[in-house]
């Protein structure tokens, strides 16, 4: 799907519409030492390393893409959650 780089939308910190930058998120590294992290290790370990059995064939083919919109006024930032799509192009367009 070809989405545009530049979108014109709601803004909260501005309480108007602005013109946002659009960027595919991506999630950064884990932390080893977070308690969540450490919490998930612990509950790895045991039979085989898993904790169930694998899963053989997947339900779903694609993955749900996070957009992160900034706002070029202010430069809040937030997600658009959750767009299942099997492949993002980031185009030029006019806003």
């Amino acid at each position: 799907m070809k989405f545009p780089k530049k979108i014109r939308t709601y803004c909260p910190r501005c309480k108007t519409h602005t013109v946002h930058t659009v960027a595919v998120y991506k999630h950064g590294k884990r932390r080893t030492m977070s308690e969540g992290q450490r919490r998930y290790m612990r509950k790895q370990e045991g039979y085989g390393s898993k904790r169930r059995p694998e899963q053989k064939r997947y339900a779903k083919v694609t993955k749900k893409v996070v957009l992160r919109i900034s706002c070029t006024e202010c430069g809040y930032k937030r997600h658009i959650l959750g767009i299942r799509l099997k492949k993002i192009e980031l185009v030029e367009k006019h806003v």
